[in-house]
């Protein structure tokens, strides 16, 4: 169930998301860092910016609270992301021990140019994971997140991202 501290601070993260999209080389992805009641790194995705493919919204909140507090434990913070993470920050939220994901936009609620994989997802990683003590909640703002991304059926370019590159022929 969604509570009003969720609303709150999914939309601080729909926020980031649209300041991502109005900075340069910023996109539009937005997450909040928050623990007891207070939002401590609110971000959005830098990989262009950042000329580093790693710097999702997610994995930026992490960095930059694990340099500003000096550790890699973030236990008991709950990450809110404006979209369904992709599987590398949902491993990243794994190992730095972040206690709750909450997300706006799923996979089946955008197009899949957004995550790398057809068919894991991130309760997959959180569900095979050898913690279990991750609790993951999705569809918080759903559809105020979705309007951030392109929907299922539009017509896209892959092209332009390498985690939708054929490896090989398909077959």
């Amino acid at each position: 169930m969604t509570s009003d501290e969720d609303v709150q601070f999914m939309r601080m993260a729909i926020e980031a998301a649209c300041e991502g999209r109005r900075t340069p080389g910023g996109e539009c992805v937005g997450a909040a860092l928050v623990r007891e009641g207070q939002a401590v790194s609110i971000t959005f995705n830098e990989g262009e910016m950042q000329h580093d493919p790693t710097a999702h919204a997610e994995i930026v909140a992490i960095r930059r609270l694990c340099a500003k507090l000096n550790t890699t434990d973030l236990k008991g913070y709950t990450i809110y992301c404006t979209l369904q993470p992709c599987g590398m920050c949902t491993m990243a939220c794994l190992w730095a021990g972040i206690s709750r994901i909450v997300y706006g936009a799923g996979r089946d609620d955008v197009h899949h140019i957004y995550f790398e994989s057809r068919h894991n997802n991130t309760v997959d990683f959180i569900r095979d994971a050898f913690r279990n003590d991750l609790r993951i909640d999705g569809s918080v703002l759903a559809a105020e997140c979705a309007v951030l991304y392109a929907k299922r059926n539009d017509d896209v370019s892959e092209q332009e991202s390498p985690a939708h590159a054929n490896t090989a022929p398909p077959g």
